[in-house]
């Protein structure tokens, strides 16, 4: 198993909040900065996770769709004389 590298991160937030994010952080039987850490994580996983879809989307735009039908005639075939 491989063991990722930890970083410390410093934030700024107001007294109020930081009381209020400790009292939520007991009720889940957590820290502040593990709750942090698990939302930030959550952010960066749905950010990756529409980037896939985006790219995927885009993809099958470029393959386009086959929806039956015969093949168009051109412009010059319905101008031929």
């Amino acid at each position: 198993m491989t063991s990722t590298q930890k970083q410390n991160v410093t934030i700024s937030l107001d007294a109020p909040l930081v009381r209020k994010a400790k009292m939520l952080a007991a009720k889940r039987s957590t820290s502040t900065s593990g709750m942090l850490a698990e939302q930030v994580e959550a952010l960066v996983s749905e950010d990756d996770g529409y980037e896939r879809a985006s790219a995927s989307a885009i993809a099958r735009l470029k393959r386009g769709l086959h929806l039956g039908g015969e093949r168009m005639i051109s412009r010059d075939e319905v101008h031929e004389r």
